[in-house]
């Protein structure tokens, strides 16, 4: 049996307005944007293996187990001139097997900013679960 596609859609729900944002696909930046004062979104193509692992050049692992997706963030992301080189770590591996189907959209929607304001990195928690769009 192929693999079949499902789309995950990453909603930063409050990044810094002026910041370059993008996914990485591999080890490069993909679909760089500049932050405003809304919502941004990045819709990930992955695949989906039949026994339900999410594959594909979007997505990074870590052990047996953990499967993420990254979003590049200012230098990162390509610009040169921002003060921050980061990226944001999104898990996939717990997205619920029951939510996992060829062609679904699915959402999760991040926080931008940590504590200090600044754009959030390393493992960022969604402000709520998966859900189907």
């Amino acid at each position: 049996m192929a693999d079949e596609t499902l789309t995950l859609r990453l909603t930063i729900v409050d990044p810094v307005p002026g910041v370059r944002y993008s996914l990485q696909k591999d080890d490069l930046p993909l679909d760089p944007r500049l932050a405003a004062d809304e919502p941004l979104s990045f819709d990930v193509p992955v695949k989906l293996a039949p026994d339900g692992r999410l594959l594909g050049p979007f997505i990074r692992r870590e052990g047996p187990e953990r499967r993420f997706v990254y979003i590049r963030i200012g230098q990162a992301a390509g610009d040169c001139t921002s003060p921050w080189t980061r990226r944001a770590k999104i898990d996939v591996h717990d997205i619920p097997m029951e939510l996992r189907s060829a062609g679904a959209l699915l959402e999760i929607r991040l926080p931008g900013r940590g504590k200090d304001g600044t754009p959030a990195c390393a493992t960022v928690r969604p402000l709520e679960g998966w859900r189907r769009v």
